[in-house]
């Protein structure tokens, strides 16, 4: 974070400082990182005691203080001889500092901005792009799925004067979430990469996705641009919500930053990718599915637009391995590959795995998909389960293992479909699972784990991987 004192934070964050008993003064400098969690606090760091929804971490700023904290941001004054920021709520103030340590640095000329969304496909194409834009300057992207109120805010406060890009994914489940964040940032860029069924329970329907991811490009000004998926129809109705430049990416060939010739394999993806200087190079893409290609189109699209050279943009793109840890990561060995895709999972991204499957496993060799529950998906669940288990049967899966009891449908309407002889299974826990598994497999086969993240599968792919390495 760049050095501001006291007195500034205060002001940022329409607050109220406490200084009695610590030393500090209101031109006291802080410098340091924040966080929301004590355990991550080093001497000089801003701890923000978030309330949340099983503790208050109110109760964690006696550690933070003494690991050093540098200013503890409260909405209740504590016994604590450590500098505190009296505020009102705050995860707003938190917001607040982002918003303005975003725009100091902003000012300074150097600092570019890319705004990520979509149901699926943000923490693949941010990582992507953040691959490719460290090979020019300094940049800043999230950690993991850090994308919500707080961890996209958290992000944002570790520019400094020397940053040159952010990459901030943004996430939501719910209208203006997004919105907000764009606020804080103001994105030079903004992409968005899919309007699907995940988190549509949260929503409150498909139509309210639209809507709320369309607030990446409504605030963008005509001198952004906003980097669309031509090939997803809601995503293409956002060209007439924003003022700012399009630039489409897709398969479609009106697209300015297209894939042709795409083949998947077991080794990765393979696809030409076009730019719109009219260049095309082929891209050996490591990361596994044919629906990453879309993930790596977006953050081509957003790289060239910040001038970055098109053979360092594929130079890039080709030493990514894999799209994130228990995303398509491929495990096992001896003959078993495991592939653990269970961080998280929407109808369409389970489809897309289970496509990816199906179109990798060699001639003569098994296939296996091990599945979970799709959370967040309220009174769409049982008929998107249902149309998952249909899919697994007609893409020809070999064997569906089905964990848990609120993916059951899946198993219902595989044999409903005629899996009726074993070729459907159904387990109510993992290491049930996970036994009749650890007997079953053989040499040749590949085996995909997917589950939302709170059904936890990732930890059996995760076994099973350990298992057979």
């Amino acid at each position: 974070m760049i050095a501001m004192t006291l007195a500034e934070i205060a002001a940022a964050t329409r607050g109220t400082l406490l200084l009695d008993g610590t030393g500090a003064t209101p031109e006291t400098v802080v410098d340091g990182l924040s966080t929301t969690d004590s355990r991550e606090v080093v001497p000089g760091t801003i701890f923000f005691a978030k309330p949340g929804e099983f503790t208050d971490g109110h109760l964690f700023a006696p550690q933070a203080a003494e690991a050093g904290a540098g200013l503890v941001v409260v909405d209740h004054e504590l016994d604590l001889p450590v500098p505190q920021l009296l505020v009102e709520d705050t995860v707003v103030a938190l917001g607040d500092l982002a918003t303005e340590v975003i725009a100091r640095v902003r000012a300074l000329g150097r600092l570019k901005i890319v705004g990520v969304t979509g149901s699926n496909g943000k923490t693949t194409t941010k990582n992507l792009l953040r691959e490719i834009l460290e090979q020019v300057g300094p940049t800043i992207a999230p950690r993991a799925s850090f994308n919500n109120e707080v961890g996209a805010p958290v992000t944002m406060l570790q520019v400094t004067e020397e940053t040159q890009f952010l990459v901030a994914e943004m996430g939501a489940s719910g209208i203006g979430e997004i919105a907000r964040l764009v606020r804080m940032a103001r994105p030079d860029i903004g992409i968005v990469l899919k309007v699907g069924l995940a988190h549509a329970g949260e929503f409150g329907g498909i139509e309210k996705t639209l809507a709320a991811k369309t607030e990446m490009v409504t605030d963008l000004l005509d001198t952004d641009v906003a980097v669309l998926n031509l090939d997803d129809p809601r995503v293409a109705t956002m060209a007439d919500k924003t003022v700012a430049r399009v630039l489409w990416f897709g398969t479609d060939e009106r697209a300015e930053v297209r894939a042709t010739d795409i083949a998947s394999t077991a080794r990765g993806t393979s696809f030409t990718l076009h730019l719109p200087d009219g260049s095309a190079r082929t891209v050996q893409f490591r990361v596994l599915g044919e629906h990453h290609v879309w993930n790596a189109l977006a953050a081509a699209a957003a790289a060239f637009t910040l001038d970055v050279d098109g053979d360092l943009i594929v130079s890039a793109l080709q030493t990514v391995q894999r799209a994130e840890r228990w995303r398509m990561e491929v495990m096992g060995g001896n003959g078993v590959t495991v592939i653990n895709d269970a961080y998280n999972a929407s109808p369409d991204s389970m489809a897309a795995a289970i496509k990816t499957l199906a179109q990798i496993a060699e001639p003569g060799t098994r296939t296996i998909a091990v599945l979970g529950e799709m959370s967040e998906l309220g009174e769409f669940s049982g008929e998107e389960h249902d149309r998952i288990g249909l899919l697994a049967v007609r893409l020809g899966i070999d064997q569906l293992v089905i964990v848990g009891p609120a993916a059951r449908r899946m198993h219902i309407s595989a044999i409903n479909e005629g899996s009726w002889n074993g070729e459907s299974l159904y387990f109510d826990t993992q290491d049930e699972a996970y036994e009749h598994l650890a007997g079953a497999l053989r040499p040749g086969d590949t085996v995909l784990v997917k589950s939302s993240n709170s059904a936890g599968l990732r930890f059996l792919g995760d076994r099973l991987g350990e298992l057979f390495s």
